[in-house]
């Protein structure tokens, strides 16, 4: 009898041993599972940088520091895009120019109150006027701060008898100020003038 219980007690043992294991091993394996799970997205969320053999400071640091010359031409480019790009829609015009703004001082403020109050604006959306505008070099002097700034450009107008091509220089300043969602170069432009904007040359539209 004895040995009967001796049996059963051995048996429920090893049950609770086997049990425990079990229990034990599936912990650790939704640990492991979960813990990878947590790696991969991390990593996902990551981007490396091999830059000849550079470190991924050093390579970053380098990054930003190269790019912000080109950063700065792109924000006058942008600007002068937005301000001159133009269709005969005022939500159009309207929209292009408070982008354009968010990316100047009030010199660019300025230039648009006076395109409104000589109807500039109206003239385009009545005439049913079309403005492009081509930009041929920025020039920017990196040697002084606020760095100085020369654009050049053409501007093509297509009206329903003709297309008049008009050349476009700027100047203006550039000052450094933190980035937003507006403004994601993290630069204003201040005293901005137009130095010349001329028409070249007019060209009749082919009738079909």
């Amino acid at each position: 009898m004895n040995k009967i219980f001796d049996i059963q007690r051995k048996f429920r043992f090893t049950v609770y041993v086997l049990l425990a294991v079990s229990l034990l091993m599936t912990g650790f394996s939704t640990f492991v599972f979960t813990r990878s799970m947590v790696l991969v997205e991390r990593s996902r969320q990551k981007i490396y940088v091999l830059d000849n053999g550079k470190s991924l400071l050093l390579a970053l640091r380098a990054d930003i520091t190269d790019n912000r010359p080109s950063e700065a031409k792109d924000h006058v480019k942008r600007f002068h895009e937005l301000f001159f790009t133009m269709e005969p829609d005022k939500q159009y015009i309207e929209n292009n120019a408070r982008e354009a703004l968010y990316l100047a001082d009030g010199s660019a403020m300025k230039q648009y109150q006076s395109y409104k109050e000589n109807n500039v604006y109206n003239q385009i959306i009545a005439s049913d006027i079309s403005m492009t505008l081509t930009t041929d070099s920025v020039q920017i002097d990196f040697s002084a701060y606020p760095y100085q700034f020369r654009f050049f450009g053409r501007q093509k107008i297509v009206r329903k008898s003709n297309i008049t091509i008009r050349n476009l220089e700027t100047s203006g300043r550039l000052r450094n100020i933190s980035r937003t969602d507006n403004n994601p170069h993290g630069f204003m432009i201040e005293d901005w003038l137009i130095t010349d904007n001329k028409d070249l040359e007019t060209m009749k539209r082919k009738s079909f």
